[in-house]
């Protein structure tokens, strides 16, 4: 079993900015030693979460409306008593969504649906630079 690390580096625009990083992780994948097993994703940091989606414009409408239905940013939360900083929603969203994510390879690709891809999701109410951990295990 080989286990091969790596990173991916990005700047974000801030709450709501949805970046499609499927392209980056799969080009690390293809030139990883490891050939079939699974690539894990993992963003340090309590604003920002991993998953997959369809990369599609009402998608990216859609996913952000559907948790301030869930997670209103304009209601009281105990984390703002604390730290003042206007992100409480942000922790609870980031949590909700979560920070990792797990993709088979086969023959050294991300195995994805057709219509499915990876995406960074940013939470915080303002702009952030981001690293995502990558950690490829298999043969």
């Amino acid at each position: 079993m080989t286990v091969h690390q790596d990173s991916l580096k990005l700047r974000t625009r801030g709450e709501n900015d949805i970046i499609d990083i499927t392209e980056r992780v799969d080009r690390l994948a293809q030139n990883a030693p490891v050939k079939n097993g699974v690539v894990c994703l993992f963003v340090p940091g309590s604003t920002a979460a991993l998953t997959t989606l369809e990369y599609e414009p009402g998608l990216l409408v859609d996913f952000p409306n559907m948790l301030e239905r869930l997670v209103p940013r304009n209601k009281n939360y105990a984390h703002e008593k604390r730290w003042h900083d206007g992100n409480g929603h942000s922790h609870v969203r980031a949590a909700l969504v979560g920070p990792d994510l797990f993709i088979p390879i086969r023959n050294g690709r991300l195995v994805l649906g057709t219509w499915q891809q990876v995406v960074l999701m940013e939470f915080d109410v303002r702009p952030r630079d981001r690293t995502i951990l990558v950690q490829l295990i298999g043969d």
